[in-house]
């Protein structure tokens, strides 16, 4: 069984690799090539946090897992992720354990991934400048995976606390400089989402976080937040200008998500108006993109064949260059 530590999985496997790995996913899942069970939830009232376990099997590549992920906002005043996790790798030839990944840093990139894949495979090829609202735990990865996707001039950060909105674009000019990309902090979403080609939420907010009327034609945006039903990033009016509406799993998003469960409840939008499961354009039996002046949407909750496709992608090449710590 080998050990993978965040520092082990940055040495063999790439942004753009989590995309690929992702976009793999997607095609398997909506496929039906995968057994990719709805999340167990545990909510913990005391810490007004949930503990989830997301097991998954994959047959084409042999391998299942299980990622046990929990999301603890308080973690943040106590210097601990707020959503710590562990992903376990099976050998499906054998049901022993493979490997042990650090689940915290793939939910990281696997999350911004599924962004990038829906960029990749939606936005604007001409697509110049983003917004990104939210600047928590999973911030940093999702800003990369807009990049990685597409070549942006400037992107415009939001925060409900302009000081942080700050520190994070300061930090991401150190930590992505790489792109080339200039990143601005803004003091709220109106200015964040002007003349917007991608817009990423990635927020616990239960009110939506911009205002929908203000987005530009065109624009891609993908809502990776909101996991509950309780929850609500993206306005109804999003939805009622959106031409196209996406999901990484429909089944998913139609019991978690309140971005899409509220307005649908309150009839504002039909399941009619929703378009079906990226994986599907991947594999190229619905169309994506059809013109630059339709907005789409893209909301995702995450999959746990999401966790097992890049788990297994990046425990080969952790064996391919003798990276991490074989326990037994």
């Amino acid at each position: 069984m080998l050990l993978l530590k965040k520092d082990d999985i940055k040495k063999v496997f790439t942004m753009r690799d989590a995309i690929e790995a992702d976009k793999e996913a997607f095609r398997i899942y909506c496929e039906g090539k995968s057994v990719n069970p709805l999340r167990t939830n545990i909510s913990v009232p005391s810490q007004d946090a949930s503990m989830l376990f997301m097991p998954g099997y994959v047959e084409e590549l042999g391998c299942g897992g299980i990622k046990i992920v929990s999301v603890f906002p308080k973690n943040a005043q106590k210097g601990k992720p707020v959503i710590p996790a562990t992903v376990l790798l099976l050998d499906g030839e054998t049901g022993e354990v493979s490997a042990v990944l650090d689940g915290t840093y793939v939910t990281q990139i696997r999350t911004g991934a599924a962004s990038g894949a829906a960029f990749d495979v939606l936005a604007r090829k001409d697509s110049k400048i983003g917004a990104l609202i939210g600047t928590g735990g999973q911030a940093e990865a999702q800003l990369e995976a807009m990049l990685a996707a597409r070549s942006l001039d400037e992107v415009r950060i939001f925060n409900r606390n302009l000081s942080k909105a700050k520190a994070f674009a300061n930090l991401m000019d150190k930590e992505l400089e790489s792109y080339n990309t200039k990143f601005v902090a803004v003091d709220n979403s109106d200015d964040a989402i002007e003349n917007a080609d991608m817009i990423i939420t990635v927020t616990t907010s239960s009110t939506p976080v911009f205002d929908g009327s203000k987005i530009k034609k065109g624009a891609t945006i993908s809502g990776v937040g909101s996991y509950q039903p309780h929850m609500q990033e993206i306005d109804s009016t999003t939805l009622t200008r959106a031409s196209k509406i996406f999901f990484d799993s429909e089944e998913a998003v139609l019991a978690e998500a309140g971005d899409i469960i509220k307005p649908l409840e309150a009839g504002i939008i039909k399941k009619e108006d929703l378009t079906g499961e990226l994986g599907s354009v991947i594999n190229g039996s619905v169309l994506g993109r059809e013109d630059d002046d339709e907005i789409i949407v893209f909301k995702s909750v995450g999959i746990s064949v999401q966790d097992v496709v890049t788990a297994k992608k990046i425990y080969d090449k952790a064996v391919e260059k003798e990276i991490g710590v074989k326990w037994f």
